[in-house]
């Protein structure tokens, strides 16, 4: 028995078919759908090298704030020592200048309590005298 030829241009055309829908449907198809995948990896990719970068990026702004808060608060810490370095040597020269104007005024004190005393003696002296005379009626000697 020998088979039916319509059998074999079914398999032929089956055959053509397959190849026709492979070439002209099936591999574009496909092509696309790798592409897209190539797509898709590539945008993963980026995404997770920006991730990456922008974790450094915070890091490295983060790093800068720290050190740029510890140079501000070095500096404040210097301005906050000179201003008490500053203020200690006002107070020490106003405390000189009081001092001095202290002792000035002591000297004068003590100079002119010299002079009352020694104008308050020669007063006593005069008046002592003075009442002698009127008591004695004659001058002492």
């Amino acid at each position: 028995m020998l088979p039916d030829f319509s059998v074999l241009w079914v398999i032929f055309f089956i055959l053509v078919l397959t190849f026709v829908v492979d070439r002209l449907l099936l591999r574009p198809v496909l092509g696309v759908i790798r592409k897209r995948e190539e797509a898709i990896d590539s945008a993963r990719e980026l995404a997770r090298r920006s991730a990456t970068e922008a974790q450094s990026a915070t890091a490295e702004f983060e790093r800068k704030t720290t050190a740029a808060r510890a140079e501000m608060y070095r500096e404040m810490d210097e301005m906050r020592k000179g201003a008490l370095n500053r203020r200690a040597e006002i107070v020490a020269e106003t405390r000189a200048e009081a001092e001095a104007q202290v002792a000035e005024a002591t000297r004068r004190l003590d100079i002119d309590a010299a002079e009352a005393r020694k104008r308050l003696e020669a007063d006593a002296q005069a008046l002592g005298a003075a009442a002698a005379e009127k008591i004695l009626g004659r001058r002492a000697s």
